[in-house]
């Protein structure tokens, strides 16, 4: 089946502009034994345990954070990168990515629209699996993120005014996320708990570390435009 073109042309990075990722030490925390049966729910309000994620198959898990049910500007511009992501690059390296967010399953599917994400994507809605794997509650903003494309100020205005509209202020903004690559099976390759709202993982370092092509973000100095 062909890839899907979502604005990234489909290229071979160059060895010398490849971005190679500086490993964080991966921590003996990983709590499979408790985690592995917590719920998740898709879209259509279907429960699937969290490790149907990664049993068979190696995993990208992004954890996004909550602010007003999906109206996390800064979240959204990450997913909106994640989306671009040729399918193919996934394929071939025989790798699922996974958005996990914290907001009830019936907002999925507009939030996916709206991101033009075409991959899984699941709710946690009690934070049982956030909790388990330690993500942190903590206010700050943080900085220095390749993916961001809104101003904080202009960002902020954007998400309030929507939840103006659907009338949506739930969440709590403290809570942050974190991206983990796991499996086949019991192996963890990364993880990362966020510190901060802007602190999640520049897309091509998960790549790369997952054995995935890496793609061409005009934003990203490291890798070269197309």
């Amino acid at each position: 089946m062909a890839s899907m073109d979502r604005g990234v042309k489909p290229q071979q990075v160059q060895q010398d502009t490849a971005y190679v990722p500086i490993l964080e030490t991966v921590e003996n925390s990983f709590d499979f034994e408790n985690v592995a049966k917590l719920p998740l729910w898709d879209e259509e309000g279907n429960m699937i345990p969290f490790d149907h994620l990664y049993k068979k198959h190696k995993v990208i898990v992004i954890f996004i954070r909550v602010s007003y049910h999906f109206l996390c500007f800064i979240s959204r511009d990450y997913v909106e990168d994640l989306a671009k992501i040729p399918e193919s690059y996934l394929k071939d390296a025989n790798v699922r990515l996974v958005v996990i967010g914290c907001a009830p399953h019936k907002y999925i599917k507009q939030y996916k629209e709206e991101t033009k994400y075409p991959f899984e994507m699941y709710c946690d809605i009690e934070r049982d699996v956030y909790n388990t794997l330690g993500m942190k509650e903590i206010q700050n903003c943080g900085n220095g993120s390749k993916h961001l494309k809104h101003s904080l100020i202009g960002g902020l205005l954007k998400s309030t005014w929507k939840a103006i509209k659907t009338g949506d202020f739930q969440g709590d903004v403290k809570q942050q996320g974190g991206s983990f690559i796991l499996g086949p099976g019991d192996q963890v390759h990364f993880m990362h708990r966020d510190k901060a709202d802007q602190d999640h993982r520049p897309i091509n370092q998960l790549l790369a570390v997952a054995g995935v092509q890496q793609v061409s973000y005009p934003k990203d100095p490291r890798i070269f435009d197309v």
